[in-house]
């Protein structure tokens, strides 16, 4: 696949022959940058799939995995507001409403007004949501480390710090609403 690239630690891949056809076609340009988000774009539909496996399993949904994730680390009583989960999963109001209309239908999560404003509503884990979501977390962190094993501890904690500062200087590029939008197209 490659053209002269030198010695690697990893075999090459589909990224690298995107990169060194661009090469080859426009010298000029250093498409260097494909190698980072080609990968982050076809490892997170991949990572999905694999979550999606699991979670189905379970008779959950990767949606629905978020949701209860979400409320379980929130600390007893496992309860947040639609705001609150919105900005936790990075997704509008209108797509967690759609996530805890399935989830309450499905006897996972409440609705509940508290104190005297009763306007606001918040969504609660019921016990059986608090029993599915401790059944599977385990099970989908140990999914996760066996995607990682290819990376030793150091690499990992080096990569995610690496991803965290990338995710800065992308979202101070990516207009607000440009996100909504993709956002919404997901849960459709």
């Amino acid at each position: 696949m490659a053209r002269g690239r030198g010695k690697r630690d990893t075999p090459e891949d589909e990224v690298d022959l995107i990169i060194a056809e661009w090469h080859d076609e426009r010298p000029d340009v250093d498409a260097a940058s494909i190698g980072v988000f080609g990968r982050v774009s076809r490892l997170l539909p991949l990572q999905r799939a694999a979550a999606a496996h699991l979670h189905r399993e379970h008779g959950l949904s990767v949606a629905a995995f978020d949701v209860l994730a979400s409320l379980r680390r929130s600390g007893s009583p496992f309860r947040k507001t639609v705001g609150e989960l919105a900005a936790s999963s990075l997704l509008t109001s209108s797509a967690v409403t759609l996530r805890l209309d399935n989830l309450e239908r499905d006897g996972l999560v409440r609705r509940v007004r508290t104190g005297g404003d009763r306007r606001q509503v918040f969504a609660e884990l019921t016990e059986d949501g608090l029993r599915r979501i401790d059944a599977i977390f385990d099970e989908h962190i140990a999914l996760e480390r066996r995607l990682l094993r290819q990376l030793d501890p150091t690499e990992q904690a080096e990569l995610s710090r690496l991803l965290r500062k990338l995710s800065f200087s992308v979202r101070a590029e990516a207009p607000d609403d440009d996100l909504e939008r993709e956002d919404d197209r997901r849960i459709r």
